[in-house]
């Protein structure tokens, strides 16, 4: 079947527009290279990638059972937290969002997750920090789910 001229240079015109806003270039060879205005990692920023963080995490599993008490650093990941790399990395993913309180304004769905409390404090990125984090509803198990290696995952 015969393609219609039109739709031959639609195509054409739809993969340039679109190497375009992908500021990709093309080699002699017509592979594709990087974009144009990403630079290449090097040694330096892949060191420093990720939060600067000192912080404290308690963690008492509402059963009667005792609180557990970690130490996290990141940049370089270290500390007695079980998985300080992971925990570093859910930080640098989510801490922003998942930190600060729950909006009092925001609706949460009535669900209980569980009787699990954890407090951290310390610093994040020079900026103080002082969460607490339950499983009362689903706005906070939202939060505790973001920040799983952090916060422990609920075993129940």
């Amino acid at each position: 079947m015969k393609e219609p001229v039109g739709g031959r240079l639609l195509g054409l015109g739809a993969t340039i527009l679109l190497l375009g806003l992908l500021g990709c270039r093309s080699t002699a060879s017509g592979e594709p290279s990087t974009p144009l205005d990403t630079p290449a990692p090097t040694p330096a920023t892949a060191a420093t990638a990720g939060p600067t963080a000192e912080l404290t995490i308690v963690v008492d599993p509402g059963n009667g059972a005792a609180t557990t008490t970690w130490r996290l650093s990141c940049d370089p990941a270290g500390g007695d937290h079980p998985d300080p790399v992971g925990a570093c990395q859910a930080l640098e993913v989510n801490g922003a969002s998942a930190l600060p309180p729950v909006p009092k304004d925001r609706a949460c769905t009535m669900i209980y997750g569980g009787p699990e409390r954890a407090t951290v404090t310390g610093t994040m990125n020079g900026a103080k920090v002082k969460s607490t984090f339950t499983r009362t509803n689903g706005c906070e198990i939202d939060r505790w789910s973001q920040l799983v290696p952090l916060l422990p995952e609920p075993t129940g």
